[in-house]
């Protein structure tokens, strides 16, 4: 029996969440801004055909925004997350095995499911989504994932497809990858891209023809992989469980600028109280953290500085204490008085297991001043932020939280907030 993978992917996600309590805005140019509302970071396909890019700066754009009346919405990452769940629970009543690729995407494994017919299955999950959400997604199928991927890109693209394309049929299969270009396999970054041009690989099936031995040889086994997947050979397994993360980053950018060594600590600790949760989220402890700052690129009229600073923890830890007591202190060794810094930020790296068992020096006996770590302390905490989430809050320095991110425009959070459910006047 062939196998059928189906990506399905929500259609310009973030916007289509706001779009379900706002239908007049169906049809009209919507963008959704990052934190601080400061990068346009979600399009609809009106603002796409102005010629607005991702992650371009709103400044750079605001004649466009002004002259076509584009509506601008803060990031709600609860509005967003709850309609995640609604629709990913929604997908697996339709297949025995599904992957969670993202907030807005999945994987599902429909071998055996619907063969009599597989155009007419995606139809119907299709509408199954529409009809419980209001969220269009489409539907792409084939025998791996990457060409799954290749089919959901050309559901999108054209819309004699309805939405919904199998990749099963060779025919079918050589007809798209000739007229799609390398860049939109999955996995092809724009630097290899641009490398197999150069080597006269332009479109997906130049690349599908090449030897895989070679291709590995030139690029990597990832590349490699990829030219399987395009003839067939999958080479890459659904993951029902999603696998721990091997990087933590929490940053965000300010509503004003820091200049005060007190203040660019406060809210370095805020950031590492977070990354410190999503940490023991996931059973985890971090042996390595880095930490960076950084002001405004976009102001060149202002003197420039980006720095990092990166610590090997003697023991791994996954107290929030430990890791802001390390950010600081490498804090301390990166800021620098004179400089108005717009953003900054931690990552935990060296992850792994919190079963890990550790490894001591023998003749380390040194005291870094440092906390104890106490997980269950830190379990504790956590417990009760889950249950009261402004209950408690190691983190904080100090009671200024003017820097914090400003979301002007940010929606009500319609699912998640009895005091923001809609009302219907009749």
């Amino acid at each position: 029996m062939q196998p059928l993978i189906a990506l399905v992917d929500c259609n310009s996600f973030y916007v289509s969440c706001e779009r379900v309590f706002r239908p007049d805005l169906i049809g009209k140019p919507v963008a959704v801004l990052s934190n601080n509302d400061g990068c346009i970071v979600a399009r609809s396909q009106e603002v796409k055909d102005l010629g607005i890019k991702m992650g371009v700066p709103v400044f750079q754009v605001r004649h466009l925004i002004n002259r076509h009346k584009v509506q601008l919405f803060s990031s709600n990452y609860c509005l967003y997350a709850d309609f995640s769940a609604r629709v990913m629970s929604l997908l697996e009543e339709f297949a025995p095995i599904i992957e969670i690729y993202s907030i807005d995407e999945a994987f599902l494994n429909l071998t055996g499911v619907c063969h009599n017919d597989p155009i007419a299955y995606g139809q119907r999950i299709k509408k199954t989504v529409w009809r419980a959400t209001g969220i269009p997604v489409c539907v792409g199928m084939g025998p791996t994932k990457t060409l799954a991927k290749l089919a959901n890109f050309a559901a999108k693209k054209w819309k004699q497809t309805g939405g919904v394309l199998d990749l099963s049929d060779p025919v079918r299969q050589e007809k798209l990858m000739k007229i799609v270009p390398v860049k939109e396999v999955w996995g092809i970054g724009s630097r290899t891209a641009a490398k197999l041009n150069w080597l006269g690989i332009n479109t997906v099936w130049d690349l599908a023809r090449q030897p895989a031995d070679k291709i590995r040889e030139q690029f990597n086994v990832v590349v490699a992989r990829t030219v399987l997947e395009l003839n067939g050979i999958a080479c890459l397994e659904l993951e029902e469980i999603a696998p721990d993360k091997q990087q933590i980053v929490c940053s965000r950018s300010f509503s004003r600028r820091l200049t005060e060594y007190r203040e660019l600590s406060e809210a370095l600790a805020e950031f590492c109280s977070r990354a410190a949760e999503k940490l023991r989220a996931q059973n985890s402890v971090t042996g390595c953290i880095t930490i960076f700052i950084r002001t405004n690129p976009f102001n060149l009229k202002e003197p420039q500085s980006q720095r990092v600073a990166s610590i090997k923890l003697k023991a791994a830890t996954q107290d929030t204490r430990t890791i802001i007591g390390t950010a600081n202190r490498l804090l301390k060794e990166i800021f620098r008085a004179g400089y108005s810094y717009q953003k900054c930020g931690v990552q935990l790296s060296h992850i792994q297991p919190e079963s890990t068992p550790d490894q001591f020096e023998l003749f380390d006996v040194a005291n870094d001043g440092l906390a104890k770590e106490s997980r269950p302390l830190m379990k504790a905490f956590d417990q009760i932020n889950r249950r009261f989430p402004k209950g408690i809050a190691i983190a904080a320095t100090g009671f200024d939280k003017t820097w914090k991110a400003k979301a002007d425009r940010i929606s009500l959070r319609y699912t998640t907030d009895w005091r923001e459910l809609a009302y219907v006047k009749c």
